[in-house]
């Protein structure tokens, strides 16, 4: 493959730029390597991303021994527990396009030939995915790997059950001792939350569709394994480069679906969708909201992981990870697609084995006979809204309840805390999607609130903001067109009937079909909330959710 740095070093002309990089420390040897981008998101403001300088260490020594010389960039981080239920949340899904934008430029200005990409956490994995597969250049995505579980009175732990303290103390089931004593050992040190949430999904669909080495998505944050895998993943960019292999080669349909049919099994987070969509535009890819619906029909969920569920990534690990996963899917999953191995699906599966099977079940004993996400429409959501189906108890899998109304999340939680919301009602947040929020915020406080209290088997929640990965029970998100494009969200009144009926994929607004047209009529779109700034300009150019809430 031709190596586009020699544009950088090659010639006389060359010589000034050749200084430059001397100036780096780098020798006539380095310079005529191949030149290898590490593209991390090291902070140390985000739990998951603490230990990715070190990681890059290892990746670097792989690239060196493979006969590549290795430049390391950052790229910005947004932890979205610490943003959670404040302002902050606004700004973390702008931050993919972000994160996306400053790895094009870096890779494009100084024209790298490969990279590795180091990450953990929701909108960055998928930001960088973003990029990979606009800039088409040799690539590995390697993720930081899950936190181990905290403990607790011999209960385990994540960070969830932090957020789900705040509504057990108001509900008086928690003291507040009690609930300090889980802050203070839910969260054990460096990694992704210990639960399936939206970075342990990313990073496990990651590996899926081919673009990670097996292995990596489950692998914990603090494991030698980790270090081995990265060291790997440096050498084995080497090997693409030499091969000529490229992300566009790996990032097709059929890898796309099978992410989604892993997806699917695991219950995985619904921010999925988004990403899923914005990765397979930017991969020149065609992709809806129908593939998910099509594929979850026929895909068992299979895997019982937190939120929901009992299990934690630590087991998913034990029980051989995404590659046992795969195994087990059996013929549901595509075969042919290229990998970054330098092999297709089909022969990295051939020598996986299962260490614990009650974690991966077997297709014939499913948790549920269809997958863990389900897309609804219906009157109140005519382009489209997300349920993880796999989190829901069966008896909210239709409910018709009262709609109690909220232009913001935070008037939803105080209502919740303050014991305002009764049995069987339907919480509505409305202009919290892409546009009206601005940044479609997740929305973990208030759902938390509602399991917290012990409201999760009695009441639903609907939005057109999303939901954190850490959230389980009836709670619809991503209602498209959101309330700021005058989607019908936006004229729910408070006591209107809402019905929900997630097997036969309805979200209806119990109104007389004149009387939705009649009160759409008459509503005036809102003032942007935002004036100035990124997210003003953000507001304006941000696609719908039914679209991965890409920028046009």
């Amino acid at each position: 493959m031709k190596l586009r740095s020699r544009e950088v070093v090659s010639g006389l002309e060359g010589l000034p730029r050749r200084a430059l990089l001397k100036a780096d420390g780098l020798t006539d040897a380095d310079i005529e390597r191949p030149f290898v981008a590490i593209a991390n998101s090291y902070n140390n403001v985000v739990p998951g991303h603490l230990h990715l300088r070190e990681l890059s260490e290892s990746v670097a020594a792989g690239i060196r021994a493979a006969g590549g010389t290795p430049f390391e960039f950052n790229t910005i981080g947004i932890c979205d527990g610490i943003a959670m239920g404040t302002r902050g949340m606004c700004f973390s899904l702008p931050s993919r396009e972000v994160i996306a934008n400053s790895l094009e430029l870096m890779l494009e200005a100084h024209r790298f030939d490969a990279v590795v990409s180091i990450a953990s956490c929701d909108k960055i994995v998928p930001g960088m995915l973003m990029a990979l597969a606009r800039v088409n250049i040799p690539a590995i995505m390697f993720t930081g790997g899950p936190m181990m579980p905290g403990e607790w009175r011999g209960k385990r732990l994540d960070v969830i059950s932090a957020f789900e303290a705040v509504g057990a103390v108001k509900a008086g089931r928690l003291s507040k001792h009690e609930a300090r004593e889980i802050e203070d050992r839910c969260c054990p040190g460096c990694g992704s939350c210990a639960g399936l949430f939206t970075a342990n999904t990313m990073a496990c669909l990651t590996e899926a569709f081919g673009m990670s080495l097996p292995g990596t998505g489950t692998s914990h944050a603090i494991d030698a394994k980790k270090r081995r895998l990265a060291k790997q993943s440096g050498k084995q960019v080497m090997e693409l480069l030499r091969r000529g292999i490229t992300p566009r080669k790996i990032m097709t349909r059929s890898a796309f679906e099978n992410a989604i049919i892993v997806d699917l099994a695991l219950g995985g987070s619904t921010n999925t969708v988004l990403h899923l969509l914005a990765i397979a535009h930017d991969a020149g890819i065609k992709l809806c909201l129908d593939v998910f619906d099509r594929l979850s029909h026929r895909t068992p969920h299979i895997c019982d992981l937190r939120p929901s569920g009992e299990y934690f990534m630590l087991d998913l690990e034990r029980a051989g990870g995404v590659p046992a996963l795969m195994k087990r899917l059996g013929k549901l999953v595509r075969g042919s697609p290229l990998t970054v191995t330098g092999r297709r699906v089909r022969d990295n599966l051939k020598f996986t084995k299962f260490y614990e099977s009650k974690i991966i079940r077997p297709l014939t004993k499913p948790y549920h006979s269809e997958g863990g996400i389900a897309i609804l429409y219906g009157s109140l959501a005519p382009k489209s809204a997300v349920v993880k189906y796999a989190g829901v108890s069966p008896r909210m899998l239709h409910h018709r309840g009262p709609a109690r109304v909220f232009d913001c999340e935070e008037d939803a939680t105080k209502a919740i805390l303050s014991k305002q919301i009764k049995q069987g009602d339907v919480i509505v947040i409305r202009y919290e999607g892409p546009k009206g929020g601005p940044g479609m915020r997740e929305m973990l406080a208030p759902t938390a609130a509602v399991i917290g209290m012990g409201l999760g088997d009695s009441v639903a929640l609907v939005t057109d903001g999303r939901f954190s990965g850490g959230t389980h029970g009836a709670c619809i998100g991503h209602v498209a067109p959101e309330a700021a494009e005058g989607g019908p969200i936006a004229i729910v009144q408070d006591g209107d009937k809402i019905l929900i009926d997630i097997k036969r994929r309805k979200l209806e607004l119990v109104l007389p079909e004149a009387e939705i047209k009649a009160r759409l009529e008459r509503f005036k779109t809102p003032r942007p909330r935002i004036k100035k700034g990124y997210l003003a300009l953000y507001s304006r150019i941000v696609s719908s959710a039914a679209e991965g809430a890409i920028l046009k």
